[in-house]
């Protein structure tokens, strides 16, 4: 069976190509560059689809798609929330490092991907503490399923891809203890909004 599976290079999606690696799915890793201030990242997800041996493309998005981001490189004057508690987090609204759209926008291209790959699944990584970020809900993710079903060639032959987000109810805590019962090479991974000269901040 095939897969597509959504590869930003930072940890969770690395601990999702290994659950679907385990499954035995052939799998084709899907990377964005979207002028993201995180373009390291990139080098991670090439990395790690080597490490594991499965094919990989990175689809270029102009970033004036996305607007004023702070997680966008033009927009780097933006500052990316740091230092914060759990406690300010859970009383934030929607943090200025969301990507209007980016998560409908990077499935509309996996489904496109998926017809090309004949793939019958697709994998995001969105986990429990995402719940800021509207596109990484489980609504969104039954809603996406919805358009994935109507949207191809593949759904009307029946065949419409099967979206997975296998860490959608687990913290960071859960996901490092998955990552290391797979195996994960997490020291290839960067999980950081803003790193310094390749290194995480260690803050955001």
């Amino acid at each position: 069976m095939k897969a597509i599976v959504l590869l930003s290079g930072g940890l969770d999606s690395a601990v999702v190509l290994a659950l679907a690696l385990q499954k035995k799915r052939e799998c084709l890793a899907l990377s964005f560059d979207y002028g993201q201030r995180h373009r390291i990242e990139l080098q991670s997800a090439k990395a790690i689809a080597k490490h594991y041996s499965v094919s990989h493309k990175i689809i270029t998005i102009d970033p004036s798609s996305f607007g004023n981001s702070s997680l966008l490189l033009q927009n780097e004057k933006r500052e990316v929330p740091k230092n914060r508690t759990k406690h300010e987090i859970a009383r934030s609204g929607t943090p200025s490092t969301y990507v209007p759209a980016r998560n409908t926008i990077f499935l509309s291209m996996a489904i496109a991907q998926a017809e090309i790959f004949s793939a019958e699944e697709i994998y995001i990584g969105p986990n429990a503490l995402d719940t800021k970020y509207p596109d990484c809900s489980v609504n969104f993710i039954n809603a996406f399923q919805n358009v994935i079903n109507v949207a191809t060639k593949q759904s009307l032959d029946g065949k419409a891809p099967l979206l997975i987000a296998p860490l959608i109810h687990l913290d960071k805590v859960q996901i490092i203890q998955l990552g290391k019962s797979l195996k994960v090479p997490m020291e290839m991974t960067i999980s950081c909004y803003d790193p310094q000269e390749g290194q995480p901040c260690l803050q955001c």
